[in-house]
């Protein structure tokens, strides 16, 4: 399973989806999203991700919605 510039490897990030080519996950920013910090800010704090990073990971979040809330509700319980 994976979205346009998203990636999924075993053994990186638990699996998790991220943006192709760093260990940033998906979930990590619509959490923040969720959280009230901007794509601005995100950018600013992810200076490798770019605003199409963002756009492809806002998509991944649309089409795969309960993955996205087991993954934050799991790190919010700590594994």
């Amino acid at each position: 399973m994976k979205g346009k510039g998203i990636t999924k490897t075993a053994g990186v990030c638990g699996g998790s989806a991220c943006i192709a080519g760093t260990r940033i996950a998906v979930w990590l920013l619509v959490e923040a999203q969720q959280m009230g910090i901007t794509e601005a800010q995100l950018l600013q704090d992810y200076p490798h991700i770019t605003a199409a990073d963002l756009v492809n990971a806002w998509a991944y979040s649309i089409a795969y919605p309960q993955e996205i809330a087991r993954e934050i509700l799991a790190n919010n319980e700590g594994g």
